[in-house]
C-alpha cells in the first residue's frame, strides 16, 4: 500500500514530467519556419562631402510597439495623416554627434510604406524614412557618434543594422553593395542602448575617380540601347549606297574612315551633353530623353536596311549622341556630389565610357569588314536591323508609358556582358584569321626564272659564218 505522502510525490513527479515532455515534443516537432524570427531595422548611410543621409527601414509592427503609432492598417495614400507624429518620434531618437559631443542637425524627410522580407521572416509591412544628418561647420562627416535607439528603446529584442550604401570618397557608389558599420541593440547587462562609434576611414578623390571610371565602363557595357545605336550605325559603314540601296563595297580604307568618324562623332556628342547637363545641374525629365534614344535606335535600324542619310552618318551620330549624353548625366545627378567631386566624377565617368566603347568598336571592327564581303551579308544585315528595330519599338512604347515584354527582354540583354564580350572576341579572332588566310592565298607566288638560252651549235653543225 502506498503511503499518502509517497502517492502525492509520485503524482507531482508525473505531472512535472508531462509538463516538460509535451512542450519539448512540440518544439522539436515544429518546422524551422514556425519560429517566425522578427525582422530587424536597417539604417543605410549615404556619405556626402558635407552631410550624411540615413535611409531607415523599419518594420511597422515593432514601430507600433515602441511608439504607439500604428501603421499596420493604414493605406499608403493616408500616410500623411500620421507623418507629423512619425517624424517627431524619429527626431527624438536619432542624435548623431561629433566625437567631442557637438550635436548634428537631423531633418526627417520623405516617408513611404511598402512590403519587405528578410531571411526567414516572411513578408511584412515596412516604413521607409529618410533622415539628413548635418554636422556642425568644419566637422568631419567620416567620424561621428551615432546615438540611435528607434524601436530598440522599447523592444529589447529588436536590433538595427547600420550599413554604408554610398561613399564616393571610399570608391563605393551605384548601390554596388553595402559595407556593414555595426549593430545597435540593447546591452543586456546595463539595459541601455549604447551609441555606435562610426569610423569610415580616410577617403580620397583618387578612389572616387577610379570608381567613376569603373562605373562609366560598366554603364556603357550594360547599356544595351547605347551599344545598339552605335553598332547599328557602324553595320553598313563598309557598304556603298547606290540608287537608294546598299550595294557594293567602298574599300577597306574608306570603311575604316567612316567607322572612325562615326565613333568620334558619337563620342563628341555624348561627351558635350554629359558635361553641360551634369555641370549645369540641369533638371531634365528622363522619359523624353529615353524616348529620344529609342527613336534614334529605330532610325539607325531603318538606315541599315535602306540608306536614309548615306555619307552623313557621322553627323547623325553626333546629333543623337547629345541625347545619349543627357541619359548618362542622370547617373551623376542621382549621386548628389559636391562641385569638386562632380568635376572629378565627370572626367572619370566619361573616361570609362570611352575606354569600353573603344574596346567594343575594336572587337566589332574585323567582323564588320569581313561581313561586308560575304554573300550572306544582306541577310545578316537585314536580320540584325530587324531585331534592333523591334527592340527600339519596344523601348519607345515602354518609355511612352506602355510597358511590354519586348522592352524587358531587351533590357535584360545588358546583364549578359560576359557572353557578349566572349562572342565579340571569338568573332573578331575568327574574322582576323579569315582575312589573313584570304590575303595569303591571293598573294602571287614567286616568279619562275627565264628559260636558259640554247647554246649555239659548234663544229660541223655550226652554220657557216657570213662573209
Amino acid at each position: 500500500m502506498i503511503r499518502p505522502r509517497n502517492w502525492l510525490t509520485t503524482a507531482l513527479r508525473l505531472v512535472a514530467g508531462i509538463a516538460i515532455a509535451v512542450p519539448a515534443a512540440l518544439l522539436l516537432g515544429a518546422s524551422p519556419a514556425a519560429a517566425h524570427p522578427m525582422p530587424h531595422s536597417v539604417v543605410q548611410l549615404d556619405v556626402y562631402k558635407d552631410s550624411v543621409t540615413a535611409r531607415l527601414e523599419l518594420p511597422v509592427g515593432d514601430l507600433a510597439s515602441a511608439s504607439g503609432i500604428d501603421l499596420s492598417t493604414i493605406k499608403s495614400s493616408a500616410l500623411s495623416t500620421k507623418a507629423d507624429a512619425v517624424r517627431t518620434y524619429l527626431a527624438q531618437h536619432i542624435h548623431p554627434t561629433t566625437p567631442v559631443g557637438e550635436a548634428w542637425r537631423v531633418d526627417i524627410g520623405a516617408l513611404s510604406l511598402g512590403r519587405a522580407q528578410q531571411t526567414s521572416t516572411g513578408l511584412y509591412r515596412e516604413l521607409s524614412a529618410e533622415a539628413v544628418l548635418t554636422p556642425p561647420a568644419g566637422a568631419d562627416v567620416r567620424h561621428f557618434t551615432f546615438d540611435y535607439d528607434v524601436i530598440v528603446h522599447q523592444v529589447i529584442t529588436h536590433t538595427a543594422l547600420v550599413t554604408v550604401r554610398q561613399d564616393w570618397a571610399r570608391g563605393q557608389i551605384d548601390d554596388a553593395g553595402t559595407t556593414q558599420v555595426g549593430t545597435i541593440r540593447v546591452d543586456t547587462r546595463t539595459m541601455k542602448v549604447p551609441a555606435l562609434k562610426v569610423d569610415l576611414g580616410e577617403g580620397s578623390a583618387w578612389r572616387g575617380f577610379v570608381a567613376m571610371v569603373e562605373l562609366g565602363g560598366d554603364h556603357i557595357l550594360t547599356g544595351t540601347d547605347h551599344l545598339l545605336f552605335l553598332l547599328i550605325l557602324l553595320l553598313p559603314a563598309p557598304l556603298a549606297a547606290t540608287s537608294g540601296r546598299w550595294s557594293g563595297l567602298v574599300g577597306a580604307r574608306s570603311a575604316l574612315g567612316r567607322i572612325g568618324r562615326i565613333t568620334l562623332a558619337f563620342t563628341a556628342g555624348h561627351s558635350v551633353a554629359l558635361a553641360v547637363t551634369a555641370l549645369g545641374r540641369l533638371d531634365i525629365p528622363d522619359w523624353p530623353v529615353e524616348a529620344f534614344i529609342a527613336l534614334s535606335i529605330l532610325i539607325g535600324a531603318v538606315h541599315a536596311i535602306r540608306p536614309l542619310f548615306p555619307g552623313r552618318e557621322a553627323l547623325v551620330a553626333g546629333v543623337f549622341g547629345l541625347g545619349h549624353g543627357m541619359a548618362f548625366s542622370f547617373v551623376l545627378a542621382e549621386m548628389h556630389l559636391s562641385a569638386g567631386q562632380l568635376v572629378t566624377s565627370l572626367l572619370g565617368f566619361n573616361l570609362g565610357i570611352e575606354l569600353v566603347q573603344l574596346l567594343l568598336v575594336c572587337l566589332a571592327l574585323p567582323s564588320l569588314l569581313v561581313l561586308a564581303r560575304l554573300r550572306v551579308q544582306p541577310m545578316l544585315r537585314l536580320t540584325g536591323a530587324l531585331l534592333t528595330g523591334t527592340a527600339a519599338l519596344g523601348w519607345l512604347a515602354d518609355r511612352l508609358g506602355l510597358p511590354n515584354p519586348v522592352a524587358r527582354a531587351a533590357d535584360s540583354a545588358g546583364s549578359h556582358t560576359t557572353p557578349m564580350l566572349t562572342a565579340l572576341t571569338v568573332t573578331a579572332l575568327a574574322a582576323t584569321a579569315w582575312t589573313l588566310t584570304t590575303r595569303r592565298r591571293a598573294r602571287p607566288g614567286p616568279a619562275e626564272p627565264p628559260a636558259a638560252a640554247c647554246p649555239e651549235p659548234q663544229g660541223a653543225d655550226a652554220a657557216p659564218a657570213s662573209a
